[in-house]
């Protein structure tokens, strides 16, 4: 739980586009962690209808984006709270895939600062609870790409969540066989079936961790389908690939999952 000085210590600039109701509210929260720091951005759309469900969301390699603020939109709604997390710092943002792959693979090397990076933006996500109008008893985490795989690392460290939803995300970890069962939300993972990122000897590695568990999880794999399947900037044919159907199912299926964790 952050202190109140730790809360207070935390920078925040606060946008707004308009007072009238309905408008997009972005918030963008400056905090640190062992000498790093990192600045979020919470968005959601002005209202009085009482505390809403959180989603704290981990963007793909190139991490904080206007494209990945686009995506945090749309997952928002209009009846959500989201976080788009900043797992880099802010003097780390990458502007190709040269860069975002050293930024992505320095924290993928160092699980217990990736769970701890995870875990400090969940804390402050809740402890913005009362100004952006979020429930924290009711948080979910999703992630794309790097972001999958950060969501399910987190899930792993025992994480209080209601749900977990990994896009396209890296399934493996080195400690995955260990504490697979300490991951207390329901996981969702949403693969494309011809990923040669992740391919189907992670997939076999992965269900066979979870089996081994009590976790409440799913995996779905989509046919004809590769890496990035949800970001409509991939085009390398075969490779990383936006498949507009996987996708619509996709996030179908994510709101489905929020639906029967969250229903009143």
């Amino acid at each position: 739980m952050i202190t109140k000085s730790l809360f207070l210590s935390a920078s925040v600039i606060f946008f707004l586009s308009q007072a009238s109701a309905g408008e997009w509210m972005k918030k963008t929260v400056r905090y640190e962690l062992d000498g790093t720091t990192f600045e979020s951005t919470i968005i959601h759309r002005d209202g009085s209808g009482g505390a809403r469900p959180g989603v704290l969301m981990v963007p793909n390699w190139m991490g904080p984006t206007e494209a990945s603020l686009k995506k945090a939109r749309s997952v928002a709604g209009e009846d959500r709270v989201v976080m788009m997390v900043d797992m880099y710092g802010v003097d780390v943002r990458p502007v190709n895939g040269d860069e975002a792959g050293k930024a992505a693979g320095a924290v993928r090397a160092d699980r217990g600062m990736m769970r701890a990076r995870a875990a400090r933006a969940l804390e402050v996500f809740r402890a913005e609870a009362e100004a952006v109008g979020l429930d924290p008893e009711r948080i979910a985490a999703i992630g794309f790409c790097f972001g999958g795989g950060t969501v399910l690392e987190l899930g792993r460290s025992g994480a209080d969540l209601d749900a977990i939803v990994s896009f396209h995300g890296d399934l493996l970890s080195p400690t995955l066989e260990s504490d697979a069962g300490a991951t207390k939300a329901k996981v969702m993972v949403l693969h494309g079936a011809d990923d040669p990122y992740v391919p189907q000897a992670d997939v076999q590695q992965f269900v066979a961790a979870m089996q081994a568990t009590e976790v409440d999880w799913q995996l779905v794999q989509f046919a004809n389908t590769v890496h990035s399947f949800t970001d409509p900037s991939a085009a390398a044919p075969g490779q990383a690939e936006y498949h507009p159907v996987s996708a619509k199912r996709a996030f179908e299926m994510m709101d489905d999952l929020f639906e029967e964790v969250w229903e009143d």
